[in-house]
């Protein structure tokens, strides 16, 4: 059951990423290759200049997908305590030496827990992409910066 859990997650994740692909940093992505193709066409310019050219380019798609990958990890982290709050609850409903059928009760528990968690998480999905979309249709320099 878990593993079913983790499979509709990573596609839930999966189907978001790519729906952001297709409607914001596929378009930038363009944008960074065209301003890069313009830098490498000045024949006079030097290698140096040439280069912190292309790194001007790259920079608002950068951003922009720094931003994403934060958010995704936000998303993680969230669920990943969400699932943990699930485990420490069981953990102290456990006696020091559990029966089978204790261990089968308290590992149902956690797993209905968890499936909670995913539930709620997956339900979060569509708010947080149109959170992110609103973001990145402002431009790169309305994306915050993150690390």
């Amino acid at each position: 059951m878990i593993q079913q859990q983790r499979q509709r997650i990573e596609q839930a994740v999966t189907d978001m990423i790519d729906d952001m692909d297709k409607t914001h940093l596929r378009k930038m992505q363009i944008d960074m290759h065209k301003c890069a193709v313009k830098c490498c066409e000045d024949k006079d310019a030097s290698v140096d200049s040439v280069q912190r050219c292309v790194d001007r380019c790259s920079k608002p798609l950068n951003r922009a997908q720094n931003y994403v990958q934060y958010e995704l990890g936000e998303f993680q982290s969230r669920l990943q305590r969400c699932v943990m709050q699930c485990n420490d609850d069981v953990k102290v409903k456990m006696s020091a030496s559990p029966s089978e059928e204790e261990i089968a009760k308290h590992t149902d528990q956690f797993e209905r827990c968890a499936v909670k968690c995913v539930d709620k998480h997956v339900g979060l999905i569509p708010t947080m992409m149109k959170t992110m979309k609103s973001v990145l249709s402002k431009g790169p320099d309305h994306i915050p910066q993150v690390q």
